[in-house]
């Protein structure tokens, strides 16, 4: 939940961010870009560092750099020092995301481990809902500096409870010499696989047509609904229970449908509520809850197919699912960066556009999906 916390909870800040620092809502934009380029870059790593030095050593570390980055978020005294230290939480904040999933992988087999990921996914879905409410509360009360407050302490208390608790699931004799030369061939042997590839671009390109809303809630909100900081819920909730929805029904069908069915109705639903979208938005302007309920059932598609999807990717090299979830992480990441930099910017005049966005993103998921089922 590190992860969403991170980038939801401080979106109704943007106005403050940008008064006081007197920068143009693009350059605030770039707060979130910075943040998921440090992680997409570091997601390509996190999963490599775990196979060689164990999981637990891995995030323990990782969490110890994400509170010492919302520190300085929190004291940042000019907007260049706003946008190192949101790098930094972007470069740790990832290692429960990407490691955790090999941890998953390592502790159950077959369908237990898409019950347990499906399952992750509900109470992950529980962040992006939270994150805005308690961030537009902070920024009500006292200001943008609370909210990024509030995330240290969150670091801080998962770093204590991490401590504490967190077992290693990826014993010594199993682990990898952590060595450029052979860590840059096991790269290149993963980069190589076309099947590796498709799997990765299905994942971030479907829930970029998620993540679209998102990134552009601030335009969405303000502008194209005319509410204020304390209405994100409005399209942060339904969007949430979207998601949780999704993975309980992911949950559900573990062992009762093969993988591909699994994918394939998600994929029914992602392509129902994307044609509902447009075909709204291009006879009326935005508006609640029609701009909302789209999204919201959207979402239900997207974490329904994404257990199976991300467990196709780990099957695919067993021997090194870290290396091979940070392959995945760091495209979902590099995409996801890419549509909070520009799709977002770029598409946020308009429910239209912001509607046929979603769709374009999404059919390029879904041929992405198609090319791997015939390649297999």
């Amino acid at each position: 939940m590190l992860g969403p916390f991170s980038i939801d909870s401080y979106l109704p800040s943007f106005p403050a961010i940008q008064r006081e620092f007197a920068v143009s809502p693009l350059e605030v934009q770039q707060t979130l870009t910075a943040y998921l380029v440090a992680f997409a870059v570091m997601t390509l790593f996190l999963g490599s560092l775990s196979d060689s030095f164990g999981r637990r050593p891995v995030i323990l570390a990782c969490l110890a750099v994400y509170v010492l980055g919302s520190i300085g978020c929190t004291f940042a005294e000019s907007f260049p020092q706003l946008l190192l230290f949101r790098a930094t939480q972007g470069l740790s904040a990832g290692a429960g995301w990407v490691v955790g999933r090999a941890i998953i992988r390592e502790s159950f087999p077959g369908h237990d481990a898409q019950r347990l990921l499906s399952l992750i996914t509900m109470i992950f879905g529980l962040a992006p809902a939270l994150a805005p409410v308690i961030g537009g509360w902070l920024q009500g009360a006292f200001g943008w500096r609370a909210v990024f407050a509030f995330l240290t302490l969150y670091g801080a208390l998962q770093l204590a409870v991490c401590w504490r608790a967190l077992p290693e699931t990826h014993p010594i004799e199993k682990r990898q010499p952590f060595s450029p030369a052979p860590l840059f061939r096991t790269y290149l042997t993963l980069a190589s696989s076309r099947s590796l590839r498709l799997l990765s671009l299905a994942v971030a390109l479907n829930f970029c047509g998620f993540f679209l809303y998102i990134a552009a809630a601030p335009s969405v909100i303000y502008n194209l609904l005319g509410l204020t900081e304390h209405h994100f819920p409005v399209l942060f909730v339904p969007g949430i229970a979207g998601v949780m929805v999704g993975a309980f029904l992911s949950h559900r069908m573990a062992g009762r449908a093969s993988r591909p069915r699994t994918v394939h109705a998600g994929y029914l639903v992602m392509f129902a509520a994307a044609a509902l979208n447009v075909g709204y938005h291009a006879l009326y302007p935005a508006a609640l809850p029609w701009t909302v309920l789209p999204y919201a059932a959207y979402a239900v598609g997207m974490a329904l197919a994404a257990p199976s999807v991300q467990l196709l990717v780990l099957d695919l090299f067993p021997e090194n699912s870290g290396t091979a979830s940070s392959m995945q992480g760091f495209t979902h990441a590099l995409f996801t960066a890419f549509t909070a930099a520009l799709i977002a910017p770029l598409l946020a005049g308009s429910g239209l556009t912001l509607a046929l966005g979603a769709l374009g993103l999404l059919t390029l998921g879904c041929l992405c999906w198609i090319s791997f089922r015939r390649l297999t």
